[in-house]
């Protein structure tokens, strides 16, 4: 049995991910290979060559796999996927984008969203976004499975695998990469943040999220947001925490603001320590909290910072 990890990874560091999907492959048992396919991103496969318990390292260089389009990038794992019992790769929109392109191709059925192994071919998903879990089987012969990053602990480094060139596949001409213009922030990214300042549609509109942007920056936090805040425009889409925006379980998260909608618990609730301030008492986000403050936010957060 062998398992074949997808990395996701900016041609110099892994993403925020890859080492949770290695570990969440050890559980599954057998070798575990991970392929880091991009151009200029022989930095990535020896981070990766690092991480515990990988055996081997397959690295695709090419500007086929540029940006990481998913047309090319399907057609390169299905050139080597005969050799795999599983496929993982991270559920993210990276993972999200190409998964399913590959297990249509190789006519089986994508598990998704797994946050536990039972067995090789025995896996638990959240579903009805997350107030239930599902115990899925797969009798397919490659397993192709997308993991949540917070339902496993991050592989350690400490391995010392070899890097193998892998060859480009098959150019499929369907898309073409131009470039890419990257928002740039001292915070930290959302998703690999240890603590996470978040605010909702109380917040009233996008300019009153510099209170919480004080904080955050006091805390050295990063700041997310309910898909209330985001479709109301106060914040871009990649503040969202939520079912469909990011899945986090930092350290801390404050929830500011936010009433707790079904949505967005499904994105936060697996934070190890979570912090509430909304002026409602009924507010959802109270069942959740571990600690919680009924007050007013454009009170009760300004003070939180001069305290900090």
């Amino acid at each position: 049995m062998s398992v074949l990890v997808i990395a996701e990874h900016d041609g110099k560091l892994l993403k925020p991910g890859t080492t949770n999907t290695v570990t969440a492959a050890a559980k599954i048992g057998g070798d575990i290979v991970v392929l880091v396919a991009g151009h200029q991103c022989a930095d990535a496969a020896q981070a990766a060559a690092k991480i515990t318990g990988v055996s081997k390292v397959l690295l695709a260089d090419s500007p086929l796999y540029a940006g990481g389009a998913a047309e090319n990038l399907t057609a390169l794992i299905q050139t080597v996927a005969a050799q795999y019992s599983h496929i993982l790769a991270p559920a993210t929109g990276y993972g999200k984008n190409f998964m399913p392109r590959l297990s249509a191709l190789l006519d089986v059925q994508q598990i998704s969203d797994i946050s536990a192994v039972v067995s090789a071919d025995t896996f638990v998903r959240p579903i009805y976004a997350g107030n239930a879990m599902a115990t899925v089987q797969s009798a397919d012969k490659i397993k192709v499975i997308t993991v949540r990053a917070t339902g496993f602990d991050a592989a350690a480094e400490g391995g010392s695998a070899a890097v193998e060139i892998l060859a480009a596949g098959p150019d499929t001409g369907l898309a073409k990469f131009n470039g890419q213009e990257l928002s740039k922030s001292d915070r930290p990214e959302l998703t690999a943040a240890r603590i996470i300042v978040s605010g909702g549609r109380g917040m009233g509109s996008g300019d009153n999220f510099k209170i919480l942007e004080a904080l955050a920056d006091k805390l050295g936090a990063a700041v997310g947001a309910s898909r209330a805040a985001v479709d109301s425009g106060y914040v871009p889409n990649d503040y969202q925490v939520g079912q469909t925006g990011k899945i986090v379980a930092p350290e801390l998260y404050i929830a500011v603001g936010i009433s707790g909608a079904i949505q967005h618990l499904a994105g936060m609730k697996d934070s190890k320590v979570i912090i509430a301030i909304n002026k409602d008492p009924e507010a959802p986000i109270f069942a959740v909290a571990d600690y919680w403050l009924v007050e007013d936010l454009f009170k009760a957060v300004p003070e939180m910072t001069q305290q900090v």
